[in-house]
């Protein structure tokens, strides 16, 4: 029997349980059904509820482990699994959960949770914990006094509120009567080794919990996943995708270089929704290595060791190390190393030390703040390298085994010359036929709507253009005329209109019902998305007050603060509202997934 023909009448299955099915499946690809089959047919076997549902955390609720994550980029999803996999492996039955999927009123039956976090902003919880996040702050929350709890937090020590949502978590779970199975953990962008102890002793710490309330271990074979497609392609372990074209998207005379990168996946099974993003691993150039070697007067043929890998100090600096990112410990080592006073002076001010980690590299340190260095001090300072996650730019439904993605090459020039951004500068430069490792992080927080039909505003200046290329490719194929608007902006019409004459055939064919452009330097005073958005308020407003969709993709830093007060604006101008009203209206609007943000 097909899947489209189950009913409940030709089943054990419930009718609401039918539709559930229907939409899981609907939404997998061939190695992810694969997977789901071989893992419902070993939990069979055994007759246990491996993952833990609700009824069942009701029912036992001390048998289960729940660990829940708020993941902004993927890393605290991705370490979830992790923890989820070592658990069923210890025989221990596990409801794994993302926070945005999880129901707060089940957090009162709770007996044990794991939870893994990171900061987005400036201190602020990631999309898929803002809920809980405000719920455990609230009047609502209910007391805990049964809860054995463990908090990850994940962060990045360049950014002023590091860990903040880890701490919130840990704080407030702490104040409703929960009891920490151990202290907070926070972890750098290198949180590798950090993870793997905190998994290891937290699964320690639950076991005297189980055994005391006297919970059945479920006894599990193999790696605790029954099923697992060894073809999946994560972040630890990417596909190896060929590159295909990196075409130059701005003009002659820009001032600066957006590419149009597509990459094959061939037949690696891989698929993404638009809204998801693509992790790309990059290696650092040889130019850029030489000039440090040289200024550090080390020998490249040097063999070192990194973690388990033998290789020369030139490829590892080539392979495995960050290059062109700096963060405010290896500033402060760095001031030590040399000395230089005026560097001590910045790396003692937290402040300036952040201001310089955005405006230098490396080899900046290593050209003004001279120091003599061992290869292995050097080693030890760096950060290993991180793949950067792109907004995909194209729809599987028109290019199917391809993936596009819109690149701006990072550029600043030094003193010492031009500086480059180690991933962008990577798949600028890259040769058609290069190899490049990929996979695929999906982001739910930023999807088309449920319904085709419902109309959709998107806000994109720059590279932010790209998911909504993506968007019109996915609306086009289902067929969708009309209910769409774009408001994109950029320094010049000539130069800087990507992807020009897409957007103008969208527009021909009705696809797209308008286009409002906001090139800032055509004109004498700069005119910004922001200001098309207040322009054309009142009819923002009615397509909002009609249950449209409103989409911001770029800069979070200034441009996503800026549209979000054009809107508080607008609905106190033209929805009557106050500006508290506004601001709550806005936030419903985010709760109810009308409201959504790619920024970066």
């Amino acid at each position: 029997m097909l899947l489209k023909e189950l009913s409940s009448f030709a089943s054990p299955l419930s009718s609401g349980q039918v539709d559930k099915l229907k939409q899981l499946t609907a939404e997998l690809s061939a190695v992810q059904l694969a997977w789901v089959s071989g893992y419902l047919s070993a939990t069979a076997e055994q007759g246990t509820n491996l993952l833990g549902s609700e009824t069942a955390a009701q029912s036992d609720p001390a048998q289960t482990i729940t660990i829940l994550y708020g993941s902004q980029t993927g890393n605290g999803r991705g370490v979830a699994s992790e923890l989820a996999a070592k658990a069923q492996a210890q025989g221990y039955a596990v409801n794994l959960a993302s926070m945005g999927d999880y129901k707060v009123r089940q957090l009162k039956q709770e007996t044990i949770l794991l939870a893994v976090v990171s900061t987005h902003g400036e201190g602020e919880a990631p999309d898929d914990a803002i809920e809980l996040h405000k719920f455990l702050a609230s009047k609502r929350a209910p007391k805990l006094e049964n809860l054995n709890y463990s908090v990850l937090a994940l962060g990045d020590s360049s950014y002023e509120f590091f860990c903040q949502t880890g701490k919130d978590f840990d704080d407030r779970l702490s104040a409703l009567g929960a009891k920490p199975l151990q202290t907070l953990v926070e972890c750098d962008v290198d949180y590798e080794s950090a993870v793997e102890l905190w998994q290891e002793s937290v699964l320690e710490a639950v076991k005297p919990l189980i055994e005391t309330s006297g919970a059945s271990v479920v006894s599990l074979s193999g790696s605790g996943i029954p099923g697992a497609a060894a073809s999946e392609f994560t972040k630890q372990k990417p596909y190896t995708a060929e590159l295909l074209v990196s075409q130059k998207l701005t003009g002659r005379e820009s001032d600066r270089d957006v590419r149009h990168v597509e990459i094959d996946l061939g037949e690696s099974g891989l698929s993404y929704q638009a809204g998801d993003a693509l992790g790309v691993w990059f290696t650092n150039t040889e130019t850029l290595v030489e000039e440090l070697l040289t200024k550090l007067s080390l020998d490249g043929d040097e063999a070192v060791t990194v973690g388990k890998d033998t290789l020369s100090l030139k490829q590892a600096l080539i392979e495995k190390k960050e290059l062109t990112q700096l963060y405010p410990g290896l500033v402060k080592d760095w001031a030590a190393l040399s000395g230089n006073a005026e560097l001590l002076s910045i790396s003692d001010d937290k402040a300036l030390t952040r201001q310089f980690v955005l405006n230098h590299q490396l080899a900046d340190l290593v050209t003004n703040y001279s120091a003599e260095v061992t290869s292995t001090q050097l080693l030890a300072m760096l950060r290993p390298i991180t793949p950067r996650l792109y907004s995909i730019a194209s729809s599987q439904s028109e290019v199917e085994s391809e993936v596009h993605l819109t690149v701006a090459l990072v550029e600043d020039e030094r003193e010492g010359g031009a500086r480059f951004g180690g991933a962008s500068q990577f798949l600028s430069q890259a040769q058609e036929g290069a190899e490049v490792k990929v996979y695929v992080e999906p982001n739910k927080h930023f999807r088309l709507p449920e319904n085709p039909e419902t109309a959709v505003i998107m806000v994109g200046p720059g590279t932010g253009i790209a998911p909504f290329r993506a968007f019109m490719q996915e609306r086009a194929a289902q067929g969708i005329e009309g209910n769409s608007w774009l408001i994109f902006g950029n320094p010049h019409f000539e130069q800087d209109f990507l992807y020009q004459t897409e957007w103008q055939q969208y527009l021909k064919d009705g696809s797209l019902s308008r286009i409002d452009l906001a090139f800032s330097r055509d004109q004498a005073h700069k005119i910004y998305v922001q200001h098309r958005i207040a322009e054309q308020g009142e009819e923002l407003w009615k397509w909002l007050e009609s249950g449209a969709h409103f989409y911001i993709c770029g800069d979070a830093e200034r441009m996503a603060k800026d549209v979000h007060q054009a809107l508080l604006d607008i609905a106190v101008k033209f929805g009557g509202k106050t500006e508290e009203e506004a601001e709550a209206y806005f936030e419903q609007l985010r709760s109810d997934k009308r409201y959504q943000k790619d920024v970066y």
